[in-house]
């Protein structure tokens, strides 16, 4: 077996054998998540919006055939002991040490990054599961992953849902805009980012610190591949204050699927149902933008109890469970 780099800027052949190989191995893993466009997946890939270091390698029989690929992200700003590695066999091709070659290739490059700790993520009750276990990996928090249709149900079960809730939020009021940020909202909605840090996640692992400079190359990255990004925002107006959020990103590819991003609130103003008003919100929003569209993703961990009940309210239903998993390197 050969496993060569490749550039995944520059190398779209590699890259769309990639692509395959995940869209294989999704059908296998988590068939009930829907697929996503290739534009998407080499966002993922090319780290766009993001200046991390990243390493794009794929896998050849020795009669040239691909069968396999993993990309290694080495995160600088945050976490920076750490890689973390998306690894992809074919599925007809697994169990036949391929996994083993590519993992054990990926290991050697982050030791060669200086980091001791390298972690991926796999379904659970997926080969990649046993995978893992079989090689002493460490599993961690679950990642629950949702989906919801929007069927012909869906406009009068947020209409009784707002009845219900809007009563607990007097003095609060809705605004949205499609991206970029305002510039004369842009540092309450860092503040709003940062309660990223209050969501479940592993020991040992940083949330990723926003800042107005990574809102806005995450933005030029996002437009400048046609997607479409949303944001509701809750503001209390005896402040003024921004004090709620919720983005939604639109491929330009699939205008069908949405992936819904952060949602949070701000700690002295929660009790007031605006994750779930919020969330209502964008909805309704996206119902008049983006009257095409027919599914949404969204992932919460496992233990955030308080945005799983809302998602579960809203018509979420389970598609995928992830978890990560851990390699320590410093442990021979």
């Amino acid at each position: 077996m050969r496993i060569e780099s490749f550039d995944a800027h520059a190398d779209t052949d590699s890259l769309r054998a990639c692509y395959r190989i995940q869209l294989a191995a999704s059908a296998c893993d988590t068939p009930r998540l829907p697929r996503i466009s290739f534009n998407a997946f080499k966002a993922g890939w090319q780290g766009w919006g993001s200046d991390e270091p990243r390493q794009a390698w794929l896998a050849r029989d020795d009669a040239g055939e691909v069968i396999g690929c993993y990309l290694l992200r080495l995160p600088e700003k945050e976490n920076p002991t750490v890689a973390f590695c998306e690894l992809r066999v074919r599925p007809e091709r697994r169990r036949a040490g391929a996994g083993s070659e590519l993992l054990a290739h990926c290991v050697s490059r982050t030791r060669e990054a200086g980091r001791s700790r390298l972690r991926g993520y796999a379904p659970d009750g997926s080969a990649g599961e046993t995978f893992a276990r079989g090689k002493g990996a460490s599993g961690g928090i679950d990642e629950v992953l949702r989906a919801m249709h929007i069927d012909e149900g869906v406009p009068a079960r947020l209409s009784a849902l707002w009845a219900e809730a809007q009563p607990h939020a007097a003095g609060y009021e809705m605004l949205s805009w499609q991206a970029p940020v305002p510039e004369e909202h842009l540092g309450e909605l860092v503040e709003l980012q940062k309660l990223v840090g209050d969501a479940p996640r592993d020991a040992g692992i940083e949330p990723m610190a926003w800042n107005a400079d990574r809102i806005r190359k995450m933005e030029e990255a996002l437009l400048a591949r046609g997607a479409r990004y949303y944001t509701v925002v809750s503001r209390h107006t005896a402040s003024a204050q921004l004090v709620a959020m919720t983005e939604m990103a639109i491929d330009p590819d699939m205008p069908e699927l949405g992936f819904q991003q952060l949602t949070s609130v701000r700690r002295d103003h929660r009790g007031h149902r605006l994750g779930l008003l919020v969330k209502i919100a964008m909805l309704n929003l996206l119902a008049e933008r983006e009257p095409g569209l027919q599914d949404i993703i969204t992932g919460n961990a496992g233990a955030n109890d308080h945005m799983i009940a809302i998602n579960e309210r809203l018509g979420y239903e389970i598609a995928a469970v992830l978890r990560s998993w851990e390699v320590d390197l410093a442990t021979p």
